[in-house]
């Protein structure tokens, strides 16, 4: 029995951890294709442009202030996968974009774009659903979905409450780039619109119908 719990501590950290760097790669990913980013993402990069921040920097600010709400809300969110989602998914984003601009200067094609754009919604749904089943804690942002849930006492589901959340901070992330002066479509595109309907419902298709079927085969 303990040897089993072992494994299955580590099966656990395994999802968490790698769910953690697909989503570090998928904010890298969406900056660097240049169609926009994930609405979360694209609220801090305003932000963080408009107050003069990293957006590491930033992000760890804003995720400390919604820890704090998770923690009076829906504490059973928290845990190891909470931490270290909410510092380094920022930095892990900004050090890819820095490795791929700065120090490799490559040049983004088209065709690049795209399947930057492709490969990094797959990714944020995926690393979402991934860590969120490792049951290690999820990140204090996507909490709000389940914040909203249970406030409605699930009249409003995961998915829709998920959707809502993202066009609320795609508007927060759009004033502050009016109000800054800054270009718009540095942070909203096709990109954001398709991450912001899509990522709900994606995140809930990995979660029962590919990850928790791959659990049980094993």
């Amino acid at each position: 029995m303990q040897k089993e719990n072992q494994i299955e501590s580590k099966i656990r950290i395994l999802l968490m951890v790698t769910g953690i760097l697909l989503i570090g790669l998928c904010v890298s990913f969406l900056r660097i294709a240049g169609f926009g980013v994930d609405p979360f993402s694209g609220m801090n990069l305003a932000i963080s442009g408009f107050i003069g921040w990293s957006f590491g920097n930033w992000q760890l600010v804003i995720n400390i202030v919604l820890l704090i709400i998770v923690f009076f809300t829906v504490r059973h969110c928290i845990g190891l996968g909470t931490i270290i989602n909410m510092v380094f998914v920022g930095y892990i984003a900004d050090f890819i974009c820095f490795l791929v601009n700065d120090v490799a200067q490559i040049h983004i094609t088209m065709p690049l774009r795209i399947i930057a754009l492709i490969l990094g919604q797959f990714m944020a749904s995926m690393g979402v659903a991934l860590y969120m089943t490792a049951d290690m804690g999820v990140a204090p942002y996507d909490a709000v979905a389940v914040i909203i849930e249970k406030a409605t006492k699930g009249k409003i589901p995961f998915h829709i409450a998920r959707v809502s959340s993202d066009i609320t901070v795609v508007m927060i992330g759009v004033l502050f780039c009016i109000i800054g002066k800054n270009s718009v479509w540095s942070i909203v595109g096709i990109g954001t619109i398709i991450n912001a309907c899509c990522n709900g419902p994606m995140i809930q298709f990995f979660k029962e119908k590919v990850i928790k079927h791959l659990i049980r085969q094993k």
